[in-house]
């Protein structure tokens, strides 16, 4: 099988986000455009590469909680089943003193708590569109509405200490990019500049979400959004 999350490609994608940013998240958009193609078996070679750039063992821990953590969350945009896959595939290759031993999230908090969390982060994210988007996912379907809130952003993208909300945000755009789904690519390529990346890194994360999709062999069907100025 032809290995593509090859150190000279990966090499080439790390170098496309702006070198004066304080940290470059170009593993994140990578691992997920991986997982969402559904080669999980290239997201633990994005790992170990990534991995050349940390010292310590605290650092390590902070990377393997990252990649995990943005997997798991592109879930809801991309489908489980290759999440599955790919932590799995990460999993299988990951030193026992770097696996995950207890679940991050509150389970204490009740749904009704969550929905309320996810409602604020819902409302900061999208900013003055967080009406009309509220209220085409009510319309469409109440429960979507509902689970959008609660599970989404409530359960799922309001979990911060992993993965701050702007790399939650290159998360959706690299996931949603894969998938071809270009009203929700606009709604997030805006979401990640209201939470403070600016015109130059957020057009770095649609490339570089769009290079490892060439790589993986996606075609879009639709023109992929630019970013707006």
């Amino acid at each position: 099988m032809t290995v593509l999350a090859t150190p000279a490609f990966l090499n080439r994608v790390k170098s496309i986000f702006p070198a004066r940013s304080v940290s470059n998240p170009w593993f994140i958009m990578t691992a997920v455009v991986f997982s969402a193609a559904n080669l999980p078996e290239e997201v633990p070679r994005v790992f170990a590469y990534a991995m050349e750039d940390v010292q310590t063992d605290q650092e390590k821990i902070a990377l393997a909680r990252k990649f995990r953590e943005a997997l798991f969350k592109s879930g809801l945009t991309s489908g489980y089943p290759k999440v599955i896959n790919s932590l799995k595939a990460l999993n299988d290759t990951m030193p026992e003193g770097l696996r995950e031993k207890k679940v991050l999230r509150n389970v204490n908090l009740s749904l009704e708590e969550y929905g309320k969390i996810g409602k604020r982060a819902f409302t900061d994210l999208y900013g003055s569109t967080a009406q009309s988007v509220q209220s085409l996912l009510d319309d469409i379907y109440p429960d979507m509405g509902w689970f959008s809130n609660t599970i989404g952003y409530g359960l799922t993208y309001t979990l911060t200490d992993v993965l701050s909300p702007l790399e939650t945000s290159y998360m959706l755009v690299a996931s949603l990019i894969t998938v071809d789904t270009p009203q929700q690519i606009i709604w997030h390529l805006a979401n990640a500049r209201r939470a403070g990346a600016s015109l130059e890194e957020v057009r770095a994360v649609r490339e570089i979400a769009m290079e490892v999709g060439r790589c993986a062999g996606i075609e879009w069907r639709n023109e992929v959004p630019e970013v707006l100025e």
